[in-house]
């Protein structure tokens, strides 16, 4: 797992909640309080969950195959959403259930000082392990808000491991709470209260969790920053005039697939075009280092058809780019109909012998 990957943060939570476990778990056996079997299952559900976040991250590491060409990066989403699953049921569901039987059925507090100074105890130990993946995120998180952060992320690791010590604090304070309040009233019901409150918050967080690495394992696409980047270094206003559309996807945290299908001038032999599209895919890699499968085909852009709504720039989803004016004005084949085949496709098994794409080789090697 690279830097990004948040290992030093993953380590120290987990180092964290093994030993905030096992306290809690103690303290619970004096004592009786719900609110720390919660918090106690909780935190041995986080030790878990930084397992599968390590365990995901190895698994990532190994080479590409035959049958996954693209590598095994994206196990790293994988795991990371089944931390979101052990998070809503180990933790969060197991919760809400043991606070209602205490509200239920409440019962006194014995042994008062067990709980509080475990509560204690652990509110430090997650602060240490807080300010430890704050320190790790601030180092890519940049200009962005902690909200943009966690939904732009590409690396999993430390938007759940923010999360989840985020929550533990906060699960600590309704604990603490929970058992104050038991302890000043003498009325067990607030020990249940607090521990209902504990499973609440551990499933709102499961599913802020879980709906973001969806959107990683659907696969996501390029940063506005990288696309912008991508397309100043294609286009090199000589023989390659403009971009007619492009597409980007994350096969990984550290690894992105470019495809693009760029303007050309008519004129241009077929070495000028292969020099040209090697050219542009150094460009790209220079710019964004975490390019390593790019492909790019080759056409003729046709200005008449294009202003005339027939292009491929249009098509959803597309990142169209302007070509070069001279290129522009230069005739080329009109554009096909929606839903036919574009010059240079070909069908399965055919050789593609209007398209260059030096990817085919060397690029998509060179990423694994």
């Amino acid at each position: 797992m690279s830097a990004s990957g948040g290992t030093k943060a993953i380590v120290a939570a987990l180092g964290a909640n093994l030993a905030i476990a096992v306290a809690k778990f103690v303290a619970f056996l004096f004592s009786g309080s719900s609110s720390m079997l919660a918090e106690s299952v909780h935190s041995l559900a986080d030790s878990g969950n930084q397992g599968l976040l390590l365990l995901g991250g190895k698994r990532a590491q190994r080479e590409a195959t035959p049958q996954h060409p693209f590598g095994y990066g994206r196990e790293r989403y994988i795991y990371a959403f089944l931390v979101s699953i052990v998070l809503f049921s180990v933790g969060g569901m197991f919760a809400v259930y043991e606070g209602y039987e205490k509200i239920r059925h409440p019962h006194e507090l014995e042994a008062w000082y067990w709980p509080v100074g475990v509560l204690i105890f652990a509110i430090i130990a997650e602060g240490f392990s807080f300010r430890t993946a704050i320190k790790e995120s601030n180092e890519s998180r940049g200009s962005l808000s902690w909200t943009d952060f966690i939904r732009r992320a590409k690396a999993p690791e430390l938007p759940v491991v923010l999360l989840e010590d985020f929550g533990a604090l906060i699960g600590l304070v309704l604990a603490l709470g929970g058992v104050g309040l038991a302890l000043g009233t003498g009325n067990g019901v607030w020990d249940g209260i607090g521990t209902l409150c504990i499973g609440i918050l551990l499933i709102a967080i499961a599913l802020v969790l879980a709906a973001e690495t969806k959107s990683l394992l659907l696969g996501e696409a390029a940063g506005t920053d990288q696309v912008e980047k991508i397309k100043a270094a294609v286009v090199d206003g000589d023989t390659v005039t403009g971009i007619i559309h492009m597409r980007t996807l994350h096969l990984g945290p550290e690894e992105l697939l470019v495809a693009a299908k760029i303007a050309v001038q008519h004129d241009d032999t077929a070495d000028e075009v292969a020099n040209a599209i090697n050219a542009a895919e150094s460009r790209i890699r220079e710019a964004v280092p975490i390019a390593r499968v790019i492909y790019l085909e080759p056409d003729i852009y046709n200005a008449a058809a294009a202003a005339a709504g027939i292009n491929p720039a249009k098509a959803p989803g597309g990142a169209p780019t302007t070509p070069h004016p001279e290129a522009a004005a230069t005739p080329g084949p009109e554009a096909p109909e929606p839903g036919a085949a574009e010059p240079g496709d070909t069908t399965p098994g055919d050789t593609a012998s209007g398209d260059t794409a030096s990817g085919d080789t060397g690029p998509a090697e060179s990423g694994h």
